[in-house]
């Protein structure tokens, strides 16, 4: 028996959608007809959701939110500790979503699991939705008999995930939405109040201070060549995104953001917490230490620091051990390595792991704050002063014509 998703007409010619489950589209085209809806379409929700995922290349299909993936887990945790069956949980959870999309592809996994396919691989039939460290980790509680503490720790990962990217984007909302009123006020003032204010000097035949002409110059060249401009830097910008494709430019550009003081720390913190916190919970699901590296180094952005992994996993392969592999390459804080390092002296990996994700968390928490704390005054002076050179660039004749009265 697997999941369906459905278009059909009822006897009002409305069109009703949803999802039904039956062993074949003809079985289900006589369901829908038994409850009096003519079908229109009738799709196997795995092969909808892979269609979808080669539109996602695409930038056309949406994925599931990291909030939904966490409500989720922590449901399905919920049920299956109660002791109810997975079949039994996952149609619980399907049934308690208001989302579609998720009710589908919820009842795609259980199709999976009542033919007798395990959790992890009915997940497998949505790898955009479920990734690879949802997945393994799954697959290691399943071994190891303990599901229902393996899904907890996944909502709990899901849910710090979703926190800390909610912190960058609320760090870096204030200073951008800033910096774009900041644009637009000179933007208008050096497009349609400047000459307007200059006009009246020019009929006069007045003349003009330095500053002033500096200031025409660049008011006359942003009403003339604005739009070229503008299109100059759209084209930049997106040669700039299309050189970002391959991944010898994209590593270049990912060791200059590491070189910069302040960026540097930013980018190390982020992708450090993101490693550190995604290797804890592998190994405390009892994931082989070099798949966990393997699985902890795709979610590192950075480069850099994804190829440094890779080496490490090479060393540690090897026989040497994490802590020291990571270190070789000096791109990961040193009080990580240190803690991970104690952690594998003392036999607490998974321990170690957790703390270093927090300290890091917490470090980065601490300079996105007092960053947007600095950032936000330092634009309001900046635009202030923008603001004032104007200003006194405009008053500068009208100041010059009353000495000439006196």
């Amino acid at each position: 028996m697997g999941a369906f998703e459905y278009t059909a007409l009822d006897a009002g010619g409305r069109s009703r959608k949803g999802v039904i489950e039956g062993d074949t589209p003809r079985h289900v085209r006589s369901l829908l007809r038994e409850r009096q809806l003519m079908p229109v379409t009738v799709e196997e929700v795995a092969a909808r959701e892979s269609r979808r995922q080669r539109g996602s290349r695409f930038g056309f299909a949406r994925g599931v939110s990291a909030a939904d993936l966490s409500l989720m887990t922590r449901q399905l945790s919920t049920l299956v500790r109660a002791g109810l069956p997975l079949e039994e949980a996952l149609l619980a959870v399907s049934q308690q979503t208001e989302k579609p999309r998720v009710q589908s592809i919820l009842l795609g996994v259980r199709a999976k699991v009542i033919e007798g396919h395990t959790l992890a691989t009915g997940l497998g039939e949505f790898p955009r939705v479920f990734p690879e460290i949802y997945r393994a980790t799954v697959s290691a509680g399943e071994h190891s008999g303990h599901l229902d503490a393996v899904l907890e720790r996944l909502a709990e990962y899901t849910e710090s995930r979703e926190q800390m990217r909610q912190n960058l984007m609320g760090a870096m909302l204030y200073p951008v939405v800033l910096t774009i009123m900041c644009f637009t006020i000179v933007s208008i003032l050096l497009t349609y109040v400047v000459p307007k204010v200059v006009d009246v000097f020019e009929a006069n035949h007045a003349k003009l201070p330095l500053a002033t002409r500096v200031l025409v110059s660049v008011s006359s060249f942003l009403r003339n060549y604005g739009i070229w401009l503008a299109i100059a830097i759209a084209i930049a910008a997106f040669a700039f995104w299309r050189s970002l494709k391959s991944r010898a430019t994209r590593r270049r550009v990912h060791q200059w953001m590491l070189s910069l003081p302040l960026m540097g720390r930013i980018v190390r913190g982020v992708n450090t917490a993101s490693f550190t916190r995604t290797l804890s919970i592998l190994t405390a699901s009892a994931v082989p230490v070099l798949d966990a590296l393997r699985i902890a180094s795709e979610v590192i952005i950075n480069l850099p620091m994804r190829d440094a992994v890779t080496e490490a996993a090479a060393r540690v392969r090897e026989g040497a051990p994490i802590g020291r592999s990571l270190a070789a390459s000096r791109l990961f804080p040193p009080m990580t390595v240190h803690l991970i390092s104690s952690g594998e002296s003392s036999g607490q990996l998974q321990t170690m792991l957790e703390r270093a994700a927090t300290n890091q968390e917490r470090e980065l928490e601490g300079l996105l704050a007092a960053l947007v704390g600095l950032l936000g005054p330092l634009l309001i002076v900046g635009m202030g002063l923008f603001v004032m050179g104007i200003v006194f660039a405009m008053l500068l004749p009208i100041f010059e014509m009353n000495s000439l009265i006196r």
